[in-house]
């Protein structure tokens, strides 16, 4: 069975973009970044693959969820920023701006959207963002992979947000640190 993986960059205080939604502070170059170019080339957006002569070969994903704030932050350079991935978009109100063939934009529940592609073949499944997509399916969500950069920002969008207390437990499965001070944490959902 699919897996949905929340993989995503977090500051150490629990943030995964900044008070205005943007990502500069995390560190863009470093050791870590070659990991992610060779282990996790599926989520890298098209225009980033192109520029680096990459190719996505869908070994780690082949779908991939996010939020309509999430697919927004990259509206000023593509529209299509993973058309090798089954794209889903969640929006709940129509935004007025139309969106690709090869793009799911839906106000149905995450959650039933998850099980469904779960049950699903193919290969994993990613959970892009944001955070308030990310509580909406805290109980679909398999495994964590959290890329903690080494900043405190002290306040912006959490890793979940708007979740209430309802806690979930999850087993670290591996922790990887880089010189660049990013550490990847990996996570499966406790049974």
């Amino acid at each position: 069975m699919r897996q949905l993986v929340y993989y995503v960059a977090v500051s150490l205080d629990g943030h995964i973009a900044s008070p205005h939604d943007t990502f500069e502070m995390f560190p863009q170059q470093g050791d870590h970044i070659d990991m992610i170019l060779r282990d996790w080339t599926d989520t890298i957006p098209a225009v980033g693959l192109e520029a680096l002569g990459l190719e996505a070969d869908r070994s780690r994903f082949d779908a991939v969820l996010m939020g309509w704030n999430t697919y927004a932050a990259g509206l000023g350079t593509t529209d299509d920023p993973y058309p090798h991935l089954q794209q889903t978009v969640f929006s709940r109100s129509a935004p007025s701006r139309t969106v690709p063939a090869g793009i799911t934009l839906t106000d149905e529940d995450p959650a039933a959207v998850a099980a469904r592609l779960k049950s699903e073949d193919g290969g994993d499944i990613w959970l892009c963002g944001g955070g308030l997509l990310a509580s909406s399916l805290r109980d679909e969500i398999d495994r964590l992979v959290l890329k903690v950069n080494p900043v405190v920002l002290g306040a912006g969008k959490p890793l979940f947000d708007g979740a209430g207390y309802d806690p979930r437990t999850f087993t670290l499965t591996a922790s990887t640190p880089y010189a660049s001070g990013v550490v990847i944490n990996e996570y499966d959902r406790a049974a």
